[in-house]
This record gives structure tokens, sequence and C-alpha cells, in this order.
């Protein structure tokens, strides 16, 4: 049985979201700056610009305030009963 858990806006976790967002906005803009300095030429640019994009996708479920929900699933699939 799942636990019921009322999504809320809140606009703090958007804020963070935002932010998150943000930072993946700029690794995908800059993924050949960041692949040559940072990488140091191990990583191709593709794998850098994912990075980017699976970062976007984790402010975007951030900021709409999911993660809580996901959360909650989680623990109550790990500890069933609670």
């Amino acid at each position: 049985m799942l636990m019921e858990v009322a999504w809320t806006f809140n606009v703090g976790w958007m804020m963070i979201g935002l932010l998150i967002f943000a930072a993946g906005g700029a690794i995908v803009a800059l993924h050949q700056k960041i692949a040559d300095s940072m990488m140091a030429g191990v990583v191709d640019y593709q794998k850098v610009k994912l990075v980017g994009l699976i970062v976007i996708g984790l402010g975007l479920i951030i900021m709409i305030n999911l993660h809580t929900l996901i959360l909650s699933w989680l623990v109550s699939l790990i500890f069933p009963g609670r």
C-alpha cells in the first residue's frame, strides 16, 4: 500500500530547482569548454552534454516539487507498512 502524500507548491523548492536547471543549461551550453578543460580529453563531448541534460531533468523535477512524492514512494517500497 502506497502512502498518500499531497502535492504542494513551494516557492523555495522552485527557486532551488531553477538554480539547478540553470546550472544544467550552462553545462549543455558550454559542454565543449567543460570537456576540454576539466576532463582533459578523457571523455567525449556528448557525455558531458548528457550530464547537463540529466541535471536539467532533475532541476525540473525539483522545481515542480515532485521529488518529495518520488522519495516518499521509494521509502514506502523499502519500508512497507510505515
